[in-house]
């Protein structure tokens, strides 16, 4: 187990840095002055070279790059333009609603995935099953955003049971604050379960025609008990890889849906810095969100290893 999590961990680190350059790349090194871009097109040329030594674009592209990473390292990422505040006060009170937002979501996705899936398996090719995988195709074609803004003319215009967007703050009103959460949690979580679901049935499905599934029935076992005792942990491996996958999903469609909701998260950060020209906090926020994903994969490759041990036989 040692020298796996060492490969991990090797890889993690590996995919970081490779992260690190492309970010820097595309937002430092590609045509184009950003000392410009961040100022606008009628900024005085002046001005434009005082913000392009304050940002240290006048360095080598090198030292440039080495003393971000280093500031990553230290938590000092430096000051937002367009806010005037440090970048990691920004970003850890934005994450403090984009983090909840997606645990949410990722959790009604797998509570609904899992359901369904389980159900219709268990139902194969019957009434039930061609039904729920019917509601389910229609939820693949929903875009999120449009998902969202039915649900706010339902539960917030017609019923008015939710507030439209807004939120008021954990410290200020914590219950309040969670159920502000709810319906952009569900938004994101109805076409990610959609997804899981059929990806769940399949593979529950394939793991019940294996030949110890019908040793345990001959055995006596019931559909039940074959089905949580021995089907579900084989059938887990293809669904951990696709909730993975939709963890890194979930996080970049809060940047649309925060926006719908107008919540004070990453992702409409990210969208306002883009607006403000804010470059500095674009590239803290991109590479973040890099590193959540890929610590998401990690955690993804040990589970395997605890869910399927022949996964781990196999890479060492």
């Amino acid at each position: 187990m040692g020298l796996f999590l060492l490969k991990r961990v090797l890889t993690l680190i590996a995919t970081l840095v490779g992260a690190s350059i492309v970010v820097f790349l595309v937002l430092e090194i590609l045509p184009g002055n950003a000392a410009q871009i961040m100022m606008g097109p009628d900024a005085a040329p002046e001005a434009v070279s005082a913000l392009a030594s304050k940002l240290g674009l006048d360095r080598p592209p090198m030292e440039r790059y080495l003393h971000w990473v280093q500031g990553m390292l230290t938590g000092e990422l430096g000051d937002s333009y367009a806010y005037s505040s440090p970048v990691v006060e920004i970003v850890l009170e934005r994450l403090a609603v984009t983090v909840p937002l997606a645990f949410l979501a990722m959790a009604l996705t797998t509570v609904l995935a899992l359901s369904v899936g389980i159900y219709a398996a268990a139902r194969h090719n019957r009434l039930g099953d061609v039904g729920l995988m019917a509601v389910t195709q229609v939820g693949i074609a929903i875009p999120n955003f449009w998902f969202a803004i039915l649900l706010i003319l339902l539960f917030s215009v017609k019923l008015q049971w939710f507030s439209a967007g807004g939120f008021p703050g954990w410290s200020e009103d914590p219950l309040g604050s969670l159920q502000s959460l709810l319906l952009p949690a569900l938004s994101l979580a109805v076409v990610q379960a959609a997804i899981l679901a059929r990806i769940t049935r399949s593979a529950v499905l394939e793991v019940m025609r294996e030949d110890f599934v019908r040793t345990a029935r001959a055995k006596g076992l019931s559909q039940r008990a074959t089905l949580w005792g021995h089907v579900l942990r084989n059938a887990m491996i293809p669904v951990i890889t696709v909730m993975g996958l939709q963890a890194a999903e979930l996080l970049a469609g809060t940047i649309v849906v925060e926006n719908v909701f107008y919540l004070p998260g990453l992702g409409r950060l990210i969208f306002q810095s883009i607006s403000n020209r804010d470059l500095i906090v674009v590239r803290n926020c991109v590479m973040l969100l890099a590193t959540m994903v890929v610590v998401v994969n990690f955690i993804v490759d040990v589970l395997y290893a605890v869910i399927d041990p022949r996964v781990k036989a196999s890479d060492i």
